[in-house]
């Protein structure tokens, strides 16, 4: 039996050595990009999506919105059983944003957004 491998939440989201240029010199475009692009592809490891990119930003989403319209049909046709579920997931289900940005010297800044 194969074991799983589990991404954990807590992983840094430093890209390894070798991302950034030697001595003092800040980081160009094409390398900011290559940074953004691996901290990107880990968050997606680990069930983040991705909303919308820039050339150096990206707003990232973990979660689904809570289908209301659906809701309030089941809700009708089972004679408001489906309510208490409704209820529920409406408590319960959040959406996360986030906001990736590489500065000039190569460091991720991280923003969360409602």
């Amino acid at each position: 039996m194969k074991r799983r491998r589990t991404v954990r939440e807590s992983a840094s989201i430093e890209p390894p050595p070798g991302y950034y240029v030697a001595g003092d010199e800040s980081p160009d475009a094409a390398q900011r990009g290559l940074i953004l692009d691996w901290v990107v592809s880990r968050r997606i490891a680990s069930g983040w999506r991705v909303e919308s990119r820039s050339g150096s930003q990206v707003v990232l989403v973990r979660g689904q919105p809570v289908n209301h319209v659906l809701h309030a049909f089941l809700t009708v046709f089972s004679c408001l059983v489906w309510g208490a579920v409704w209820a529920g997931l409406a408590l319960v289900n959040r959406v996360e944003r986030e906001a990736l940005t590489v500065d000039a010297q190569g460091r991720v800044v991280t923003v969360s957004a409602p």
